[in-house]
């Protein structure tokens, strides 16, 4: 196991110790939020919590269920009293965010908004003086007139391009809901409120991997093996 993998682990058993009996959980996706989830369903076997779960995505539906946890939707519930999540990249004082790696950010910024506590889970690289730089600000957009879409948001940043699926499989990547991912680059993102207002702007944007000021404490996995717990003050 390399060192990320264990400052990952070790963020994550921190992370489950927020969970509570008898409440309802968001669920982000993602390879960090499953060794979270596989925790958790540890803690609840061994003390017997009712938590129910609300996922993400279908990878995250299937892991629950796997583990026989107890699903459920914000159509049941619209208010969570806790989400776990993963992130791409920390603003190491905000606690603002770059999410959608994973192409789940829009299920991921709709779950993680209804929440009254919003956890993060990340290993030390991940965090950033400043958002972007040579991470990619993932935006999803409808496949109609994607081209159209593309150009406009290219205007705004350094680069900009349709994410392609990964070898195995010919065409772009499609997300749970049916649309693309543009990666958008940006030198230094100093004021990523703007840049999110302007790409929100954009007919065609269904929703931005800028997640602000929506993070209140993340678990920070070192490689010395210690966890950094940070608030958003």
């Amino acid at each position: 196991m390399s060192w990320v993998e264990k400052a990952r682990l070790s963020a994550a058993a921190q992370a489950v110790r927020e969970l509570r009996d008898r409440t309802t959980v968001g669920l982000g996706s993602g390879t960090t939020v499953l060794k979270a989830l596989d925790l958790a369903a540890e803690r609840i076997k061994k003390e017997h919590l009712n938590i129910h779960w609300v996922p993400t995505s279908y990878q995250m539906e299937i892991a629950a269920r796997r583990l026989g946890l107890k699903t459920t939707t914000l159509s049941e519930t619209t208010e969570l009293d806790l989400a776990i999540d993963g992130a791409d990249q920390v603003q190491w004082r905000s606690l603002d965010l770059v999410k959608g790696g994973g192409a789940a950010l829009l299920r991921e910024k709709i779950v993680d908004s209804t929440t009254k506590k919003l956890v993060i889970i990340i290993d030390e690289r991940k965090l950033a003086k400043t958002l972007g730089g040579e991470q990619p600000i993932p935006v999803e957009i409808t496949p109609f007139a994607y081209h159209a879409t593309l150009a406009k948001i290219s205007k705004i940043s350094e680069k900009a391009a349709l994410r392609e699926a990964p070898s195995g499989k010919v065409g772009p990547v499609i997300t749970d809901n049916g649309n693309l991912i543009i990666d958008s680059y940006y030198r230094n993102l100093r004021r990523p409120d703007i840049i999110n207002e302007k790409l929100r702007k954009i007919p065609g944007v269904v929703e931005t991997g800028l997640f602000l000021e929506m993070c209140d404490v993340a678990y920070v996995g070192r490689k010395d093996g210690k966890v950094d717990i940070l608030r958003r003050s």
